[in-house]
């Protein structure tokens, strides 16, 4: 394996499937057979998802909500996510955990690096909710927090492209791929990759990201190996 140790960033909306909001249990299986093949192979792995499937804290805030309070609701979001995904990988015998950046013992147990760390280095697979825990941040920037704190190799972004344009490929057409990029051209060139704090977090720490897509079958495994897919940010 090229990778031992990933964290794996997952939107929302991936779980919505082909339904126009909440989670679709033949995604999540889908999903949850992907990680369960890299935990065979022995990767590590970190899980943040999203919570855009079900409340987007910015866009609430947009409509007049306090933002501090839309952004604990889409943490709770992220939080349904979470348990709905570690409900499935369990289905599949895959041991998992599912930590919370706010405190919720009854749900989740609570965020603290070195129980992560344990709990990855015991072979389950280690879900992120809640964010950061704290409101403003995005999932994104959660990502890249918690794999530079875990001691991740990468941070894998899963979208529904197979890799950074440099436009929307599916409205420009003459849009190109890029196989590698740097940190400080994805941030110069305005590259909706993930956002500008997350790229930062990660830039510092030398953290790369990969960003791939994942409703491919197979394309995660090929990614922990080192094949070519998707687009390498370092």
């Amino acid at each position: 394996m090229k990778f031992k140790r990933i964290l794996l960033k997952l939107s929302g909306e991936a779980l919505m499937g082909e339904q126009k909001y909440g989670i679709d249990p033949a995604v999540v299986n889908m999903i949850a057979d992907q990680v369960k093949a890299i935990r065979e192979l022995g990767v590590e792995v970190g899980l943040v998802i999203g919570g855009g499937n079900i409340f987007r804290g910015v866009a609430g805030a947009t409509k007049g909500m306090d933002r501090t309070t839309a952004d604990h609701m889409g943490m709770l979001a992220t939080m349904i996510n979470a348990l709905a995904l570690q409900d499935a990988l369990e289905h599949k015998n895959v041991h998992t955990r599912t930590l919370s950046g706010l405190e919720m013992p009854k749900v989740a147990e609570s965020y603290i690096r070195r129980r992560a760390t344990r709990h990855l280095e015991k072979g389950r697979v280690v879900i992120f909710g809640a964010g950061t825990g704290n409101p403003y941040f995005s999932t994104d920037t959660a990502a890249a927090l918690r794999g530079n704190e875990i001691c991740a190799e990468v941070v894998m972004k899963a979208t529904n492209v197979d890799g950074i344009y440099t436009a929307d490929p599916k409205k420009d057409p003459t849009a190109t791929r890029f196989d590698r990029i740097c940190f400080q051209d994805v941030l110069e060139k305005g590259l909706r990759v993930m956002d500008a704090s997350a790229i930062a977090l990660c830039m510092e720490n030398r953290l790369p990201i990969l960003v791939f897509d994942m409703n491919k079958p197979g394309n995660l495994v090929a990614a922990v190996k080192g094949e070519p897919v998707g687009t390498l940010v370092s």
